[in-house]
């Protein structure tokens, strides 16, 4: 493990979601020269320079400096900077180690890692874990891509600390490219996202198969049995693997989970045991049933008893901007699914519902077909509010090809507006749903920045309802 103190270190790529203040205040405390450089100016980054003001650091904001990488022998690049940036082929080749925050916390970490990714739930099934975990044990840990930052909790894990983390697809390309995955892995499901970034789906399927490529025997992979891509991670798995899904599996699979007679099953070393009715877990969808049965099933593996995963389930209350009620207004509710950056997402929130929909969805683009998402509008939606971005001319394209497409307002760059739009139309009974299929970037800083926006607009609509 490479000695930190006294190199030249940048940290490429500070962001706002965390990891990079993490990263940045890790290699300052271990001793290192520390240079920050972001693309972004110092305005757009206040929250994470502040967080940072207390330590040694220079920054280089607005742009990044080819010199700067020449004359590093650590890079640690932002999972958004892609490995192939000629920025990292300066470094490289220059001699510096090339380095992300995953990469560092997988080699210092002293306890075995559990992880999870997928292309939708994996933030929920991430924190459902973490519940089951939490509740057998108080000290276990949650971080990963979930704005904590891992290197940040190494002083509190132990040899048997339970560790728990959510991984991107830009994370597993660093920890594959090092040899490096989790101990205990679980893949909720795969669907086509981030062709922004990735050549078509073989290559986003490719960077996430590295959550179970470098296992070993004694490690266990957790995959969703009805998921077309899961005979994919099955063999390229180094250990076990549980199969996870709505119905029950052969008896050959002895590590499995499933749903019969409306009850959770598990079966662990060929021995099947309830944990919990279905109508137990609080949150609205099929796809959470499936994320409920992987969770339950990694739990059980990791040695949670039925009866503490079935008092976590009892106790979930879901996760913000993820199908998450924010009010209720005038007999209508609000929820915040801003965590739909991409169609198949928003897909599954509408058909999560019975209650006619008021839709706001659009966005930036992510290169993804838009037709099935349209096709979803049509057949859930009453109405669709559009948000201002370049993905939403196509959207609205394939709404106009779409029979049976509901009427369009919008698209709108206030979210106020869109929400003030909504409300006007929703009645008592609907739901006003913000499940974009979009990326967020324009409008704003990220989704959690879209999804904060959507509920202080529909707050101030609640306190000019109460004031009436």
């Amino acid at each position: 493990m490479r000695e930190l103190r006294g190199i030249k270190a940048v940290v490429l790529g500070l962001g706002v979601h965390g990891g990079g203040v993490g990263v940045a205040r890790f290699l300052a405390e271990q001793g290192a020269d520390v240079l920050v450089t972001d693309l972004r100016p110092a305005e757009q980054l206040a929250d994470s320079l502040a967080a940072l003001a207390d330590l040694p650091i220079r920054f280089v904001l607005g742009e990044h400096r080819a010199d700067d990488m020449a004359a590093a022998a650590l890079v640690v690049r932002n999972p958004a900077v892609p490995d192939a940036s000629p920025y990292i082929r300066i470094a490289r080749a220059a001699g510096a180690a090339i380095e992300m925050e995953m990469t560092l916390f997988f080699r210092r970490c002293p306890a075995p890692i559990i992880g999870i990714t997928g292309t939708k739930g994996k933030t929920t099934t991430t924190m459902l874990v973490g519940a089951m975990l939490q509740q057998h044990d108080a000290d276990t840990v949650v971080a990963g891509n979930l704005r904590v930052s891992a290197l940040a909790q190494l002083g509190r894990i132990g040899p048997t600390t339970p560790v728990v983390l959510e991984l991107s697809s830009f994370v597993l390309e660093g920890l594959g490219a090092a040899g490096l995955s989790p101990r205990l892995a679980l893949v909720t499901n795969m669907s086509p996202d981030h062709l922004d970034r990735y050549a078509d789906f073989a290559a986003y399927v490719a960077a996430k198969l590295a959550i179970v490529t470098h296992q070993r025997p004694g490690d266990t992979a957790i995959l969703n049995a009805d998921d077309a891509t899961a005979p994919q991670f099955a063999a390229a798995a180094g250990g076990a693997v549980g199969w996870f899904g709505m119905h029950a599996p052969g008896p050959d699979r002895g590590l499995a989970a499933w749903y019969a007679d409306g009850w959770l099953v598990v079966r662990v070393d060929g021995r099947d045991e309830p944990v919990c009715p279905a109508a137990e877990l609080r949150l609205a969808g099929a796809h959470n049933l499936a994320n409920l049965a992987g969770a339950a099933l990694l739990a059980r593996v990791h040695g949670v008893p039925c009866s503490t995963i079935r008092a976590a389930v009892r106790q979930f209350r879901g996760v913000p901007h993820r199908q998450q009620l924010v009010a209720e207004i005038g007999g209508v509710r609000y929820i915040n699914d801003t965590a739909a950056t991409a169609p198949d997402a928003a897909i599954a929130a509408l058909h999560s519902y019975t209650a006619p929909i008021v839709l706001i969805a659009g966005g930036s683009d992510k290169r993804l077909p838009l037709a099935p998402l349209a096709r979803a509008i049509a057949a859930r939606a009453r109405h669709v509010i559009l948000l201002a971005g370049n993905a939403t001319p196509h959207l609205q394209h394939e709404l106009a090809a779409t029979p049976g497409a509901p009427p369009i307002s919008g698209p709108y760059d206030d979210i106020d507006q869109a929400v003030a739009a909504a409300a006007a139309l929703a009645r008592p009974g609907e739901l006003v749903l913000l499940s974009p299929g979009c990326a967020s970037f324009g409008m704003f800083r990220n989704e959690f920045h879209r999804g904060d926006a959507f509920s202080a607009a529909v707050a101030r609509l609640a306190e000019g309802a109460d004031a009436r």
